[in-house]
């Protein structure tokens, strides 16, 4: 491991380029145009605000092309708003729209989702058809909106003679035309009629006939109304009928302040999590700090450079992808410490160190790495946000983990650092008799879970659901709310609901007020468009919101929280059956995965037992939440079974395997406290300082993080136990596949 004079100038300048050119580029970018920064990173709409509006397509028998001429239309319509806008298919027959508006943006969001909400066709009549359709009899249409090609606002300020210097160009197909001579060959004196989803948005004279495919309407009386008619004219008729099954409108400063307190939680946490780490591990405390700033900037250089859209709970995936990356460091200097105590040399004992956990870190991180993709199949907006940024965190926490950390503590211990003193050594005075308490875990993890079930029970019997459902699960509308002054739930209740009950006219209101904040959400039945705006007159009328904020609303359809139900489960349940497939491959024992599966169980109902009991909204972060915390058990669970197979390869018929298992949990239980509490420090960060939203995931994971380590340490090994591990034939079983053992230059056994 001696590296020459070339080889610490070259891995010196890699660490170097690493950790100063990647914060470099975060901040300034690396174009001077910001190309790779942080500035760089596109914003979701919970971030940047705007409006997002989901439509299910309503016939039967469509094509992909009609799908995608019908995204096409919609993203030209969408882009009259933002040029970030974002048009996108979802499933098989759904289409998604999002506009973001920006903090600074003029746009009234409710006229940009009434404008969305209406993507009918397009006709053009002439006055005989006209005077039909107007009288509900059968018309013919001169023209429709796919005879137009292109349709775009202009401004001439040379024509003097004209009374407005404002109309619309038109482009039209071969096909269009000819059609659009025809048209105006028979109507020279008369008028068009241009429908927009049964009104008239325009009504030229025809002057002449008008050949080569493009004309003009002029005389318009402003920039803006030829715009939006422009608008109307580029979406035309798309090829499908497209209902509206959820729509929201989202406030730019509750992203603002999200990402304010995200990044103060993301500072603070960091900077224990460094602290921590030195305090524990000392010289490879170091080592971890650094290579955290690496890791750090280098999943925002990526979620850059390839312009993948950051959401909120992205944002708290990446800080809890901060605090599970520390795990590999972890293992790593753990192990390094064990080899010290054994009386290997610090050079070996840094080779041994990482050899022997290269496996644990990469079975581990597969593991979550399906969550991950699990999450982003089934996953829709900010859960897919999710995914990505865990995807993005597992794959780069495995290459500082396994790669730049083992290339700077090479280098350190080239530099001169190689007294045992700066590593530490682990020193087990005796082996605990885990095995020995698993009766009392069992019954514990028992009561939790009945008691959970109790809970449900009860809130369901008093009306209130066995859990808080969010609308992505039960449908309905929810409208934010974040007044001017802070109303107590009294006022609350007796006056703004009756106010909401009536304006809105429906029966039912459900309100949930953020702990000190002035922010009141309001849980309905689905309301049309006009019920919104009427419900947010009156309110707003009777009870000013805050300067700058806007009224915050998002509706979900019945098929859609249906869909969500569906996808969660499923989501889970692929995630657990592909997980312990990869377990049975690797250990080749299906004890060991059905040992995991027991857990997992564990896992799973003593979280929804605390979702039960705290009354936290399951929604979408619920599915993110739960496959993480399975991620991160199954993590627990290989690491503590990786110890048990590298142990059983050594044993003989006379091993007393109940020592095998308790010595396996004993050598890894400080690594086990060391990754919890780090992951724990990221979360109580996130859950302090973190705005209502990422309160309500973090918590959960918090609940499910402990649950976690506790079967992994006291369940997991115990059901393998009980399984059949302690017969001493399974050791003989394992000896035969066991693999020849690596030697160091010194001798020392891996």
């Amino acid at each position: 491991m001696k590296y020459g004079i070339g080889k610490k100038i070259c891995y010196s300048v890699i660490v170097l380029v690493l950790l100063v050119g990647l914060i470099l580029t975060a901040i300034f970018g690396m174009n001077g145009k910001g190309y790779g920064s942080v500035e760089d990173i596109s914003l979701g709409l919970d971030l940047a605000g705007g409006v997002s509006i989901t439509y299910e397509i309503q016939d039967e028998q469509f094509s992909s092309q009609d799908v995608e001429d019908t995204i096409y239309k919609l993203q030209q319509r969408a882009e009259g708003y933002s040029t970030e806008s974002n048009v996108y298919r979802e499933g098989d027959n759904r289409i998604t729209v999002e506009i973001p508006t920006g903090e600074n943006s003029q746009d009234d969001a409710n006229e940009i989702l009434e404008a969305l909400g209406t993507p009918g066709s397009l006709e053009f009549l002439d006055s005989t058809n006209y005077s039909l359709w107007s009288q509900g009899s059968e018309y013919e249409t001169l023209l429709t909106g796919n005879d137009v090609e292109q349709a775009q606002a202009y401004t001439d300020s040379s024509d003097t003679t004209a009374k407005t210097p404002y109309g619309v160009q038109l482009t039209f197909t071969d096909e269009g035309a000819e059609k659009f001579y025809t048209a105006t060959s028979n109507n020279i004196g008369n008028i068009i009629y241009i429908l927009f989803d049964g009104k008239i948005v325009s009504a030229p004279s025809v002057s002449s006939a008008i050949s080569g495919g493009t004309a003009v309407i002029n005389g318009i009386e402003s920039y803006e109304s030829a715009e939006t008619l422009a608008t109307y004219i580029r979406v035309g008729s798309v090829p499908v009928t497209l209902s509206e099954v959820s729509s929201s409108i989202v406030s730019p400063q509750l992203g603002a302040s999200a990402i304010k307190t995200s990044l103060f939680a993301a500072i603070v946490g960091l900077v224990l999590l460094c602290v921590f780490m030195i305090v524990i591990y000392r010289l490879p405390g170091v080592v971890a700090a650094l290579t955290l700033s690496i890791y750090t900037t280098l999943v925002l250089f990526l979620l850059s450079v390839y312009d993948l859209t950051l959401t909120l709970p992205g944002i708290a995936g990446i800080i809890l992808g901060i605090g599970m990356a520390v795990d590999g460091n972890v293992i790593i200097y753990t192990r390094i410490r064990e080899e010290i105590a054994a009386g290997k040399s610090v050079e070996n004992s840094i080779l041994s160190g990482y050899s022997k956990a290269a496996s644990a870190i990469i079975d581990g991180n597969v593991t979550t790495l399906i969550a991950g993709v699990v999450l982003y199949i089934f996953g829709t907006g900010s859960v897919k946000g999710f995914a990505t940024t865990l995807i993005i965190s597992n794959i780069v926490s495995v290459f500082t983990s396994l790669v730049i950390t083992r290339i700077i503590m090479k280098l350190l211990y080239n530099f001169g650092c190689k007294s045992p003193v700066l590593y530490g050594k682990t020193v087990h005075k005796k082996t605990i008799n885990f095995l020995g308490f698993r009766i009392k875990a069992f019954i514990i993890a028992a009561v939790v879970i009945v008691a959970g079930f109790v809970c449900m029970g009860v809130r369901s019997g008093m009306g209130d659901g066995a859990f808080n459902y969010s609308l992505e699960f039960v449908g309905g509308t929810t409208t934010t709310f974040e007044f001017a002054q802070e109303y107590s739930t009294e006022q609350i209740e007796s006056d703004i609901i009756p106010l909401i009950k009536e304006s809105a006219g429906v029966m039912e209101v459900q309100q949930q007020k953020t702990q000190d904040s002035s922010a009141v959400a309001f849980k309905t039945p689905a309301l049309t468009q006009e019920q919104r705006e009427a419900m947010e007159d009156a309110v707003v009328a009777k009870y000013p919101i805050k300067d700058g904020s806007t009224v915050e609303s998002t509706s979900i359809t019945g098929s859609v929280s249906s869909t969500m139900r569906k996808n969660a489960l499923l989501s889970v349940l692929l995630a657990t059956v592909f997980m312990l497939v990869y377990i049975f491959i690797r250990f080749k024992d299906f004890k060991f995965a059905a040992a995991a599966v027991l857990a997992l169980v564990h896992d799973v109902l003593v979280v929804l037992a605390f979702y039960a009991f705290s009354r936290i909204t399951v929604g979408t972060t619920f599915i993110a939440c739960m496959l993480t915390i399975i991620g991160y058990s199954i993590n627990g669970t290989i690491i503590i079974f990786d110890r048990i197979r590298e142990q059983l390869k050594t044993a003989n018929s006379k091993t007393d395997i109940t020592e095998l298992v308790n010595s396996s949990i004993t050598y890894t239980f400080t690594r086990t406290v060391n990754t919890t509490v780090t992951t724990l420090i990221m979360l109580v960060c996130l859950a302090i300082f973190g705005v209502a939203s990422v309160k309500q995931f973090s918590l959960p994971l918090i609940a499910g993080i402990i649950a976690g380590t506790y079967s992994s340490v006291l369940i997991t090994s115990a059901l393998w136990y009980l399984m059949g591990g302690k017969k001493r034939g399974i050791v003989n079983e394992v000896k035969k596949t066991a693999p020849k053992k690596a030697v160091y230059e010194d001798g020392a056994q891996v």
